[in-house]
């Protein structure tokens, strides 16, 4: 039997992503039963004082899956997520782009008119606090991804940071490990350095970052 798990994403993290296509593998393969719950980086980086902008990063994104929750059900979030974050993470796009967002819903067979429902309800946004910030509060959570097992209601961890995603063998076996560090309560963490992702929304931001650094060093000194 499927073992039932949440699984908080934002579609701005490469990271995310890539651990997202193995999870839905595993759905595919019977191993896990996804629930598809968002997360909010803006919120996350906000600082002390800062107010996180619902219609910048990914606020735009994260409040059109919640009024897909709403109107068609958790399936459908996992393929709008799937849409817009292969939109992201294998062309560059932005997951701001109201275009990009409404070709994100066509291509999970969804109405493109769920951006504009889901931007003109303030409680699209309100919830996608309320599931960050009980995610926050229930597990400690202060990233993506970070998965929560038995449903919803049981122990969580961060991760796996993965660079690619496994055959299926590797993948179930990479779950089973998961699983058991996860409900190994004296189980805290391991880490290493991470290898750089072979995905154009990545190279993006690195060309994008060179051209802001050599801007930056042809400016005058004051």
């Amino acid at each position: 039997m499927a073992e039932k798990i949440r699984f908080y994403f934002d579609p701005l993290c490469p990271w995310c992503y890539q651990t997202s296509r193995w999870a839905r593998r595993l759905d595919e393969l019977g191993v896990v039963d996804v629930e598809w719950r968002v997360f909010s980086l803006a919120i996350v980086n906000r600082g002390d004082e800062g107010r996180a902008d619902p219609d910048m990063w990914s606020g735009p994104a994260l409040r059109t899956a919640i009024a897909v929750r709403q109107t068609h059900g958790n399936k459908a979030v996992g393929a709008f997520y799937k849409a817009v974050s292969d939109a992201v993470h294998q062309r560059g796009e932005r997951a701001d782009d109201h275009g990009v967002l409404e070709a994100s819903l066509r291509e999970a067979g969804l109405e493109p008119e769920l951006l504009r429902r889901a931007l003109a309800d303030p409680a699209t946004w309100e919830q996608v606090q309320r599931e960050h910030d009980d995610v926050v509060a229930e597990h400690q959570a202060f990233g993506v991804p970070t998965i929560v097992l038995d449903g919803g209601s049981g122990p969580s961890m961060f991760g796996p940071i993965i660079t690619h995603v496994p055959d299926d063998s590797d993948a179930v076996e990479l779950w089973q490990h998961f699983a058991w560090m996860a409900r190994n309560t004296n189980f805290a963490e391991i880490k290493r350095e991470r290898l750089p992702l072979d995905l154009e929304g990545v190279r993006k931001y690195e060309r994008q970052r060179a051209a802001r650094e050599r801007e930056k060093q042809a400016q005058p000194a004051a």
